[in-house]
């Protein structure tokens, strides 16, 4: 018991004001420890499973299976309740129930379709914003890659290349034979 006392002496407040604080605070709670979740009365749902649901929901309301089933339903329901003896009857001629359902079926097929729509709309937008960052990319490393193909250009441009050596060599020897030719005497000594 001598714990639990402990544990009670830490709660509780102490002071001239403490009297009047436990009334209206009957739990304190310490700062350096996360809150107890609260109770919640509403269910909780994972907006991620949901939303998979919805796309799944969808995509099957999109399909010719999904057409084909629902005018079989729909003819066997209606031949049953016209042709079937009266007390097998469970929906007569205007065909209330039948409408009930439809609607029921349309007001929820709706929505879960717009939702799969709004996922793929942001899926589309994230797929858009990665491709635009890409693209800058890609043309920022074009851009430098352009700068520096020019500079290498201007750069060349300045740099003796072998073809201009050879024929600067090749000039030059035409020189030292010209000279040759010229400098040497004509009588051969």
């Amino acid at each position: 018991m001598a714990p639990e006392r402990d544990g009670a002496r830490e709660r509780t407040p102490a002071g001239a004001t403490a009297a009047g604080r436990r009334s209206r605070a009957p739990r304190l709670y310490r700062l350096d420890q996360p809150r107890p979740r609260r109770r919640r009365i509403t269910p909780e749902w994972d907006p991620e499973t949901f939303g998979r649901l919805s796309e799944r929901v969808a995509r099957f309301l999109g399909t010719w299976r999904f057409i084909v089933w629902m005018t079989i339903v729909i003819a066997v329901w209606l031949v049953w309740n016209i042709t079937a003896p009266h007390f097998l009857r469970f929906d007569p001629y205007p065909f209330i129930f039948l409408t009930l359902v439809l609607s029921l079926q349309a007001s929820y097929a709706a929505p879960l379709i717009l939702l799969a729509q709004n996922r793929q709309d942001d899926r589309d937008r994230v797929n858009l914003e990665q491709d635009r960052r890409q693209n800058e990319r890609s043309i920022a490393d074009t851009e430098y890659l352009t700068r520096e193909i020019a500079a290498l250009r201007m750069g060349l441009g300045e740099v003796a290349t072998r073809d201009w050596i050879r024929s600067e060599l090749q000039d030059l020897q035409d020189e030292i034979v010209e000279h040759r030719t010229s400098t040497v005497p004509e009588d051969g000594s």
